[in-house]
């Protein structure tokens, strides 16, 4: 049994339950493996392929031979471990896949096919169950937190003189009591927006932010204004805030799956201000915000297309660069103001 045909690999041997080493060469009879210390002597460990556990390649990663009284032997020799596998029908396990680039394609493409249907499917139906079951102190927390966030890093106290802000408020509660929320689904707030400039948003909880900028740009124009908040009120009354916070969310969640850890990014994006200033609703959810406002302004009295003309003043004034943040997760397209002043229309006509 000492002979050199016999011999597999060079390594260290570990007694059961032990971490103690010693120097030891690797065997073989047949399927059976053994062991024996460099010091001589009778094998130390014996057993046969089926009973012994050893452990895949993968690099250059010591194989592990692990034998059925706890025993253990280790060797770096991991092309020959490899060649007395395949003599006995076995292969080399994950250094196998790692070497056959077909199957590691086949494997990446499956995981960005599946990434997709996550993605697709999974992440949005998820997101409506979550939006079904989200009791309102959740949205009240995200919203405090994003204001909290907002109002240490980027706005200060409004400036707009308190009787101004009384008349905005009044003609506001005036729109807001014919929502499905009523008045006191609705806490709206003035700030100096600094430089975010022109901007007005909703948070989930019906937490409404108007700029002292985007007030100034409207000129006077209280249906410009009202129409604006309308319009944010639209967002609050289809969820569409909240929605998009749990998108992005569900999306760190699937990066998270793919690429590991990315720490605090779910939190950041359900508290943090920026994340959400960073948000912008789709198409589909600007359509529908617009349609409300043009409800909600027609049913008290108001212009219904001043939406579409705070656009048109918007984009006159500062152009289409995206310069306001108001003008990049709002944009106000010619499409988009046709569709306005259409829906205008057939507001108008059911009305009269």
């Amino acid at each position: 049994m000492a002979s050199d045909d016999k011999r597999i690999a060079s390594g260290r041997w570990h007694p059961p339950g032990s971490s103690r080493s010693e120097p030891a060469v690797l065997l073989a009879e047949g399927k059976t493996l053994f062991v024996r210390l460099d010091a001589g002597g009778d094998p130390v460990s014996l057993g046969d392929l089926a009973r012994t556990e050893i452990s895949a390649r993968v690099g250059r990663v010591p194989r592990r031979i692990t034998f059925a009284d706890g025993s253990l032997f280790e060797t770096d020799d991991n092309d020959a471990i490899d060649l007395w596998l395949r003599k006995h029908g076995k292969k080399g396990g994950v250094h196998e896949m790692e070497r056959f680039h077909p199957r590691l394609v086949a494997f990446v493409i499956a995981v960005v096919v599946l990434a997709g249907l996550i993605y697709r499917y999974a992440v949005p139906a998820l997101v409506e169950v979550a939006v079904l079951v989200t009791p309102p102190a959740v949205t009240q927390w995200m919203a405090s937190g994003t204001l909290l966030s907002l109002d240490q890093a980027v706005f200060s106290e409004s400036r707009l003189p308190e009787a101004r802000q009384t008349e905005i408020l009044e003609a506001f509660n005036q729109v807001a009591s014919l929502s499905s929320r009523g008045t006191a689904g609705y806490n709206l707030n003035f700030r100096y927006g600094g430089p975010i400039g022109p901007n007005a948003f909703a948070l989930p909880d019906g937490t409404l932010v108007i700029t002292d900028e985007l007030i100034e740009l409207a000129d006077g124009d209280m249906d410009m204004i009202i129409g604006v908040l309308a319009h944010e009120i639209g967002h609050v009354e289809e969820e569409h805030s909240l929605r998009q916070l749990y998108r992005a969310a569900g999306m760190a969640g699937l990066i998270m799956l793919i690429a590991g850890d990315i720490g605090a990014a779910g939190e950041d994006i359900l508290t943090n201000g920026a994340a959400l200033m960073s948000l912008s609703h789709s198409r589909n959810a600007e359509n529908e915000a617009d349609r409300i406002s043009v409800e909600l302004m027609a049913k008290a009295g108001r212009d219904p297309r001043a939406i579409g003309r705070f656009f048109a003043r918007l984009e006159e004034k500062l152009g289409l660069d995206g310069d306001s943040s108001f003008l990049s997760t709002h944009p106000g397209t010619s499409e988009r103001r046709e569709a306005i002043d259409n829906h205008a229309k057939t507001v108008e006509a059911g009305g009269s």
